[in-house]
């Protein structure tokens, strides 16, 4: 049985999808998408295999919640939230501990441009303020997947950081990365019409988990 990571009551639901925790069933759906170059384009660290994709996500050590995106009975995307302790000074890091989350995504091509990853998305960023009670999100990504950024920035997430030449990427070229974040007084935010959705969203993962880290 997989060890339960977070106190989140599934399936949640949003106007269109279906979300959930991962079952060792999800997992041939997963590797249909995952597996496809344009979405490990984007991956820090990409699956060979069935097998590899298997390990990440069933490790016993990890702290990661998977969450799966259902359309209908349609695996479409898959969302981490990944805990992680805000910097705090020495004497006071203990007040600190496990007040951030952070956040990256993975979804299907097939099923882009209908604002599907825009709901979902925004459906965890909600669990993780109104359930899990973390006090900032944040979420980066390479700043040529210009899909995923402007997912967050219409999610309302702030722009932190632009770090230049900073991940080099499995082509050779060194790549810029952005990081971007958002605090619990800022949420909900008003979301642009879906009309207004990139149709390209596929990844962006975050640096700071061994395994999944550009």
């Amino acid at each position: 049985m997989l060890r339960k990571v977070t106190p989140i009551e599934w399936p949640v639901r949003t106007e269109r999808l279906s979300l959930r925790g991962y079952l060792p069933d999800d997992l041939d759906a997963l590797w249909s998408y995952e597996q496809l170059s344009e979405v490990q384009r984007w991956l820090g660290w990409a699956p060979h295999s069935p097998a590899d994709l298997r390990e990440a996500m069933e490790g016993e050590s990890s702290t990661t919640t998977h969450v799966m995106v259902l359309l209908g009975t349609t695996n479409i995307g898959h969302i981490m939230i990944m805990p992680r302790d805000s910097w705090a000074q020495a004497d006071v890091a203990d007040r600190a501990k496990g007040l951030e989350a952070e956040l990256g995504w993975m979804f299907d091509p097939a099923y882009a441009g209908n604002g599907y990853a825009t709901e979902a998305v925004g459906a965890v960023i909600g669990l993780c303020f109104d359930q899990l009670k973390v006090r900032r999100i944040h979420a980066g990504c390479f700043a040529d997947n210009t899909p995923s950024w402007r997912l967050m920035e219409r999610l309302g997430m702030r722009r932190e950081e632009h770090s230049r030449a900073t991940a080099l990427h499995r082509d050779g070229t060194w790549h810029d990365g952005l990081m971007y974040a958002l605090l619990r007084e800022e949420w909900p935010v008003a979301p642009n019409p879906l009309t207004e959705v990139d149709d390209a969203v596929v990844a962006s993962v975050p640096r700071g988990r061994p395994g999944w880290s550009p």
